[in-house]
């Protein structure tokens, strides 16, 4: 009798580990998550960015980049790159600013931007700086990069994959359409690009999509479209609609674009790195 009561006991016991709920892993795989600051410069510029990643994680993981939205290196980004960690992934949320510089006003954050890029060889020295970086790390596999940017940082990854950079793939969500170097000299990215943006966004034209298109395509790139109806700029950050009620601005948070557009991703760094 004690025998078959203890053969109950633990079929019992293995039963709910092995039954668990998905919240349990979820909070367990959000525990093991490590992020923290890093710092990295170029010659002129010392940048402040935050690296995150999977302390259970074995043997070497693809590094994706995750470029901030023109208000600066803040909270959001880090966000993501948790995010992207709890995928799997080695993620530094990157510094386009410098000094960890954030704008607490469209005004300045149009400033911050326009200097971060006006200079496309200091832009370009800024990224490659983040990358760098990345690709050190003990825990990425150096030849397995993305770059994923929002607003501001989805024109930069964009203008950094026209530019060559060694990148897998890039995913630019409700960023910029008008590149100098794509409209002016379109270069040969030999990854894949992803751009998600919103139908409603008052910042996009249909002009600026049809160029860039006929730009990519003139160049054979293997890119995809994905446009989600009734969403604004902005649609992924749950912060949109503050700073549509605090600065008067055509922006607002979508959450079933957000959620479909980062379940599009995914798809695509399982492709890419696969």
């Amino acid at each position: 009798m004690r025998k078959i009561s203890l053969i109950m006991a633990l079929t019992v016991l293995v039963t709910l580990l092995s039954c668990g709920d998905n919240g349990d892993n979820d909070k367990n795989q959000r525990l093991s998550i490590v992020g923290k600051e890093v710092s990295y410069s170029t010659d002129s510029l010392t940048m402040k960015g935050y690296l995150s990643y999977n302390e259970f994680n074995i043997g070497k993981v693809p590094g994706v980049l995750v470029v901030h939205e023109w208000w600066g290196h803040n909270d959001y980004a880090r966000l993501r790159a948790d995010m992207l960690a709890e995928m799997g992934y080695v993620a530094l949320a990157v510094d386009m600013y410098g000094d960890g510089k954030q704008a607490q006003h469209p005004d300045e954050a149009g400033k911050f931007a326009m200097a971060a890029l006006k200079n496309l060889d200091d832009g370009k020295a800024r990224f490659e700086a983040a990358m760098n970086e990345l690709k050190s790390h003990p825990r990425v596999d150096p030849d397995k990069i993305a770059a994923i940017g929002y607003c501001f940082g989805g024109s930069v990854v964009l203008e950094m994959a026209i530019l060559g950079e060694d990148l897998d793939g890039i995913a630019s969500f409700h960023g910029g359409l008008k590149t100098k170097t794509a409209l002016e000299n379109p270069g040969q990215f030999k990854g894949s690009i992803l751009i998600c943006m919103g139908g409603d966004d008052q910042f996009i034209t249909e002009e600026q999509v049809t160029e860039l298109r006929a730009s990519l395509d003139k160049t054979g790139s293997d890119y995809k479209f994905v446009s989600y109806p009734g969403a604004k700029h902005s649609f992924t950050n749950p912060h949109a609609d503050d700073y549509a009620k605090k600065f008067d601005l055509p922006v607002g948070y979508n959450k079933e674009a957000d959620e479909k557009s980062w379940a599009e991703l995914k798809v695509f760094l399982k492709k890419i790195f696969q």
